[in-house]
């Protein structure tokens, strides 16, 4: 049986979402999209009606900082679930929401305080108890990485490992959206990740190295080589945890030197702080300011060219004992994107597996009261679904990992 949910956010990854959402009608009934922006929403559902999508989106605005206001639309509406694509600062006022209403939880990033550059699952995590007592549950970070990025690995330790012993999640966004600086989603959150030491972990200990400072090209399916950084993403604090025999688990990112070059020049400059400082009298945070100049990530989508190449290289023993490689990854056309859902690959990424982590849920697939991170879940069905709502994944056995060429 289908079941209503509320999509909250109607930025490039909500209108992946609503729009996905709305061409699944066996698993979603009604959709209810708000935002603080009400014209964003009536934006998508116009545009989902145009494109004959078979499920009506409603429309509403909310502000998700207040506890209050989510409560009374939730109430409102009666959902079985809210699929949360807002900022990330809002995870904890959506979740508090969600309890007191008693409907589940879904987001695709981590929680993060607005005053300090940092994100980390505690905050999140110290929901168990309370999601598990109200019998619902709240999946967290069911994007691409995260979200497929674990599922990936979870499907390579089940049917591939015995003991993966060595992870490198790759990441190239291949695309040329004609700007000259632009980010492909949320300037703020952006920015703010790849300004702050980078972190990846090793022998059982994380090891902090300055923001961009390890490098190296990597080849990337039907891409070619591209110089990659490691950078410190979220997934890799639940992946070490729920994965304990990981010796060492990195993630890595490419950048071309035009958006390297932009970003030292702004960083330098004092754009990139998030530490308020005075101008005409006003209190004015130089990266929202920043935010407020740099293109809308939503809108790249139509002369977007390219494509992404997502993956997670691992080496470790596989079940017959023996050393093994593998790798599994997923290619999308900026384009491709673009005729589905009108919205550029990045945001196209990021908004199927969160359609694919809600379907799963209304369908009693991955149901299970507590808070989740997407590898505790079992992968299969998951990555049944990938090949079959556009990011199809590719896999290979035992052939050479290019990141460690």
């Amino acid at each position: 049986m289908s079941k209503k949910v509320l999509i909250i956010g109607a930025g490039g990854v909500g209108n992946v979402v609503a729009k996905k959402v709305a061409m699944n009608p066996d698993s979603f009934s009604e959709i209810l999209l708000a935002s603080r922006t009400k014209s964003k929403c009536d934006k998508i559902a116009a545009e989902a009606r145009e494109h004959g999508l078979p499920t009506p989106i409603q429309t509403a605005q909310v502000d998700a900082d207040n506890v209050a206001e989510l409560v009374a639309l939730i109430n409102d509406f009666k959902p079985f679930m809210v699929i949360n694509v807002a900022l990330p600062y809002q995870d904890l006022t959506i979740m508090d929401a969600c309890l007191e209403t008693g409907v589940h939880y879904l987001d695709t990033a981590n929680y993060e305080p607005k005053d300090v550059a940092k994100f980390e699952y505690s905050w999140q995590w110290a929901y168990q108890d309370r999601f598990q007592k109200a019998g619902l549950m709240a999946l967290l970070g069911c994007g691409f990485d995260p979200g497929v990025t674990q599922v990936f690995t979870a499907y390579a330790n089940k049917h591939q490992f015995s003991e993966m012993q060595y992870l490198d999640i790759v990441d190239c966004n291949a695309g040329d959206h004609g700007k000259a600086f632009a980010t492909n989603f949320n300037p703020e959150i952006n920015i703010r990740e790849i300004t702050q030491p980078g972190r990846y972990w090793e022998n059982g200990e994380w090891v902090e190295i300055p923001a961009m400072s390890v490098h190296k090209p990597i080849e990337y399916p039907n891409v070619g080589l591209k110089e990659s950084y490691v950078l410190y993403h979220e997934e890799l604090e639940s992946l070490v945890k729920n994965f304990p025999t990981l010796k060492r688990a990195r993630f890595w990112m490419t950048f071309g030197q035009q958006y390297i070059t932009h970003l030292q020049v702004l960083e330098n400059v004092g754009m990139t702080s998030i530490q308020p400082i005075k101008f005409q009298g006003m209190d004015i945070v130089p990266l929202e300011f920043l935010k407020a100049l740099l293109p809308e990530p939503g809108t790249l989508g139509e002369n977007y060219t390219g494509e992404t190449s997502i993956g997670c290289q691992i080496r470790g023993i596989g079940k017959d004992g023996q050393e093994k490689t593998y790798f599994v990854w997923n290619n999308c056309k900026h384009q491709d994107a673009y005729k589905d859902t009108q919205a550029q690959g990045v945001s196209y990424t990021t908004g199927v597996p969160a359609m694919i982590g809600a379907k799963l849920m209304c369908d009693g697939v991955w149901m299970q009261p507590g808070v989740w991170n997407c590898e505790q879940m079992d992968p299969d069905p998951f990555m049944d679904l990938l090949n079959k709502h556009g990011l199809p994944w590719h896999e290979a056995v035992n052939e050479p990992l290019s990141v460690e060429q």
